[in-house]
């Protein structure tokens, strides 16, 4: 699936993913290819992505690697939405 994070500054990634873990208000929720379509208010915590979408460089020191090879971006408040497996993050 395709994910976008964007940021009030940039987009801070864009690419092909398996999996993407975000901190939704009612708790962290993971989504994988051909998920339901899905709406989400995001709350501080990580988004974590599994793949092997490179991170552009003017970015890569906000992002960080975690257990599994999976990315990690801390953020503080963000919005979610799914559709036809492309992810668009908006993340403060």
């Amino acid at each position: 699936m395709y994910l976008e994070i964007v940021s009030p500054e940039a987009t801070l990634f864009a690419g092909e993913v398996s999996s993407v873990t975000v901190p939704g208000i009612n708790g962290e929720f993971q989504m994988l290819e051909d998920h339901a379509p899905i709406v989400s208010l995001l709350q501080a915590g990580e988004v974590r992505m599994a793949g092997n979408a490179p991170i552009h460089e003017d970015f890569a020191d906000r992002f960080t690697q975690g257990a599994n090879g999976k990315t990690i971006l801390e953020i503080k408040s963000g919005t979610v939405e799914l559709k036809n497996n492309k992810v668009i993050v908006l993340a403060d």
